[in-house]
């Protein structure tokens, strides 16, 4: 994508693009509605794996290689003409109608901020009507083959759902593994159970100390 936002209309701290991923729940409530009526739109035309996909690119290639789009495009000090005409420009003809028209009633109502909540909102959507979980699974090495199909049985005993696997590498676990669905956390690295074997001291220890303190304070 050659077109790029004037950098004098988009403010930035020390040059830096910064986004802020804490929102309260009543911001997130109002993606989810946002979300919700994309899906009802895209859906029934048969679009709504193709509007996920060009929400994923904007948010990845887009936002994520020029941070200065999101600035443009959430930034109050822009009027909305001049943000609906760049969004016409840029996305009209290379993006789904349906997502530019989104993105213009964003717009209108001053809310182009809430892009990337109404981006997960979707995919939360998408994954509850189609019967999907999205898994998170750190590891200290890349999953052999047979590891990641006995998690995935698991997954699928556990939730009763069918599990879509984001793998990340992560040397500092040391070994095992971390998988997370939403707030359900399963940790198994060696760091992990590394910290539980030192808490077992760190008690075992307390606990005789307190034992010696409650025999010599005790009468004879």
């Amino acid at each position: 994508m050659n077109h790029s936002p004037n950098h004098g209309e988009a403010a930035s701290t020390n040059g830096v693009a910064r986004h802020e991923n804490v929102m309260d729940v009543g911001t997130e409530r109002i993606a989810r509605v946002y979300a919700e009526a994309l899906y009802r739109t895209a859906e029934p035309l048969g679009q709504g794996d193709e509007i996920h996909e060009q929400l994923s690119s904007l948010l990845t290639d887009v936002f994520r290689q020029a941070p200065e789009w999101e600035m443009f495009l959430a930034s109050g000090a822009i009027g909305r003409d001049r943000k609906a005409a760049v969004i016409r420009s840029v996305f009209g003809g290379r993006a789904s109608e349906i997502l530019v028209n989104f993105l213009l009633v964003l717009n209108d109502h001053e809310r182009l901020d809430l892009i990337r909540a109404a981006a997960d909102a979707y995919r939360e959507i998408r994954d509850q009507k189609a019967g999907r979980i999205q898994v998170l699974v750190r590891s200290a090495t890349p999953l052999p083959s047979d590891q990641r199909e006995r998690l995935l049985h698991e997954l699928r005993t556990t939730f009763q759902k069918e599990p879509v696997i984001e793998s990340q590498v992560d040397p500092d676990l040391l070994g095992g593994m971390v998988v997370r669905v939403d707030d359900w956390l399963y940790d198994q690295s060696v760091r992990s159970k590394l910290v539980d074997i030192r808490n077992q001291i760190i008690a075992r220890s307390s606990h005789e100390i307190q034992s010696g303190r409650d025999r010599f304070c005790s009468p004879v």
